[in-house]
């Protein structure tokens, strides 16, 4: 297998890693590939936060590299098909997001809903399955983080919250991450905040980790603490040793 395997749909860096980690970043691009387009979107709405979640992709190697795991993530924008969302929900092609109306998906068809997940859908879904088969397969009893960043003001209102640790059925990675983070930093963590599983945003989770017992966490940092390379690598190496110790304290009282 190649260190790196690409199309519209997925990425896969480091698939031959030896640690249990797999992290997955599914907004992690802003490219509007053919046949797609623009979905009839200016310049400036295809960087905003609508289109991908700015940050979270130099965070997530940072976190794969440290962690010696294989990250999978996205090569498109969230706005065509949004990998964390299950094909019959209107938020995987919505045809508004937050402010913003996306002419593209306004009126999408059936069959174009069907072509897109079948196009982007699938194949995320089956390779990030594979990661985590290849880990099972070789007794790396596997851990998924997922990486997001959030805006710090949505429709209008200020976030104070910095870093969100957010989960789904399985609450014991996530309580025991955002205590670490609480004692070893002092950065506004807060639990199932701006997001929780009632905003539908753990389809992930509850899809690859929670039916085959695996640890599993997902990560929301506000993207302006995250707005550089060299921000995302600070990051990365304080939440780390984090992820580490959380996994230690959940496999130390079972």
């Amino acid at each position: 297998m190649t260190d790196q395997i690409a199309d519209i749909a997925v990425s896969v860096e480091g698939p031959d890693t030896p640690g249990r980690f797999v992290v997955v970043c599914e907004h992690a691009s802003n490219a509007f590939p053919a046949p797609w387009g623009d979905l009839g979107l200016s310049a400036a709405q295809r960087e905003a936060h609508i289109a991908w979640d700015p940050g979270a992709l130099g965070l997530a190697r940072g976190l794969a590299a440290r962690l010696n795991a294989a990250l999978v993530h996205a090569n498109s924008s969230r706005l065509i098909y949004d990998l964390n969302r299950p094909p019959h929900s209107a938020g995987a092609m919505p045809a508004r997001s937050e402010i913003h109306d996306i002419p593209g998906n306004r009126d999408i068809t059936p069959q174009e809903r069907l072509t897109r997940t079948e196009a982007l859908y699938l194949p995320f879904h089956a390779t990030l399955r594979a990661q985590i088969a290849r880990k099972l397969a070789l007794g790396h009893a596997p851990v998924m983080v997922t990486v997001h960043s959030f805006t710090p003001v949505f429709n209008g209102k200020a976030r104070a919250v910095e870093l969100g640790v957010i989960h789904d059925a399985d609450p014991a990675l996530a309580v025991a991450f955002h205590a670490e983070a609480r004692a070893a930093t002092q950065m506004d963590a807060r639990l199932n905040e701006p997001y929780s599983a009632a905003d539908e945003v753990t389809h992930t989770l509850a899809l690859q980790a929670t039916p085959l017992g695996i640890p599993n966490v997902m990560i929301e940092l506000r993207n302006d603490l995250i707005a550089t390379p060299a921000q995302q690598d600070t990051m990365a190496e304080r939440l780390a040793p984090l992820l580490l110790a959380a996994v230690a304290k959940i496999e130390e009282a079972r």
